[in-house]
């Protein structure tokens, strides 16, 4: 079995389709004959053996030459290397294609939320993507939730929709590698205790609820426990992005947030690790991928109702209104306050993080590209 796969985000590690598309090949290597097809400017370092690049040039640069490569470029290159079939490991499957295409679609973002929906040529965009995932052979997705939205919003017949989840790294586990979480210690100046959020800032992650949440944390035990924000932050303030610091100030937060800005993958683990909460207060993930981290790191987690998180939380940590600052507080302090909860918290997190793993998730996409090609 030849797969051919689109590899534009093989360059962007740092992006979820980035992560998912290095994880999938490192775990399908050795197991179907595999060509990678990207840019011939990305770097394509490190391929995992078996797995060949197929180098193209780019007919335009910008959103032209993105769209082209998808559309045009990566279905003709399929073909052209023999490949029984190719795979978009992102919402962006070619409208026609020479071979059967397989596409995985993590979310839906901008058909459910309007602010997502950008401008004209964003709208016209997603109306073609949205086209060609209708077209393809199959369809993944990361969530049964993801899955429940594709048939509504794009009419996806169900039997050609796999829900598979994504996993953890296997650099995410809570024993400490003690040199090098010291040294990620000292960078950020981190104290002994805090909680984390890590992720973006744009509003459907409800970072502004989290604040307010921690305005009940702050009035206990916020001087010794303080709330670390990690991320990079916009660069401009748009109806899309919330003004992290502008909500700060006004909820008098400044001495029990600390803002440290973008974190490299590599020290992703420690501060997960060394967090005595991770809190996730988002209202929509396709999958949402730092909750099982923070788990697999032994962290306690207080999340989120919403959408697929659920789905990935089990009974494993606290789940709250997505709006109630209140219980959000509470839930943290609670992990803060109370060893047993914490322990508790930190054991079956551990024990539902172990039941998601990549070797499961290639597995289950191989059998997807099976079923395909026996029609």
């Amino acid at each position: 079995m030849h797969i051919a796969i689109n590899a534009w985000f093989w360059d962007q590690p740092h992006t979820g389709s980035g992560q998912y598309l290095r994880s999938l090949v490192t775990y399908m290597a050795g197991q179907a004959q595999i060509t990678l097809v990207a840019p011939r400017s990305w770097q394509m370092e490190s391929m995992p053996p078996g797995v060949v690049v197929q180098p193209v040039q780019l007919r335009r640069t910008g959103r032209w030459g993105k769209t082209g490569f998808e559309q045009q470029i990566f279905p003709d290159v399929a073909h052209a290397v023999g490949a029984d079939l190719a795979h978009v490991p992102y919402w962006a499957a070619p409208l026609r294609s020479p071979v059967p295409v397989v596409v995985t679609v993590h979310d839906i973002i901008p058909l459910l939320l309007p602010d997502y929906r950008g401008g004209i040529l964003g709208r016209l965009y997603t109306g073609l993507v949205a086209a060609s995932a209708r077209g393809a052979s199959a369809v993944i997705t990361d969530s049964d939730s993801s899955a429940a939205d594709i048939v509504e919003h794009l009419q996806v017949d169900p039997k050609r929709l796999y829900p598979i989840p994504l996993a953890a790294g296997p650099q995410y586990q809570p024993e400490a590698r003690s040199l090098v979480d010291m040294s990620i210690r000292q960078k950020y100046d981190l104290p002994e205790e805090y909680v984390l959020y890590l992720g973006g800032y744009d509003i459907r992650k409800n970072v502004r609820t989290l604040l307010k949440a921690y305005t009940y944390v702050a009035q206990g035990v916020g001087l010794t426990v303080p709330l670390v924000l990690a991320g990079k932050l916009p660069e401009r303030i748009t109806p899309r992005f919330d003004d992290i610091h502008h909500w700060i100030e006004t909820m008098a937060l400044e001495q029990f947030v600390r803002l440290i800005g973008f974190v490299e993958e590599a020290e992703k683990p420690t501060l997960y690790r060394d967090a005595t909460v991770f809190a996730y207060p988002s209202r929509y993930e396709g999958f949402g991928l730092p909750v099982l981290e923070a788990m697999a790191c032994g962290t306690p987690v207080v999340a989120t109702t919403e959408s697929s998180i659920p789905e990935i939380v089990g009974d494993a940590g606290f789940l709250v209104d997505p709006d109630d600052a209140r219980s959000m507080g509470g839930s943290i302090l609670a992990n803060i306050t109370q060893e047993d909860t914490r322990q508790r918290s930190s054991e079956r997190g551990l024990a539902q993080a172990a039941r998601f793993s990549w070797e499961r998730t290639a597995a289950d996409t191989l059998g997807v590209y099976h079923t395909v090609l026996s029609g």
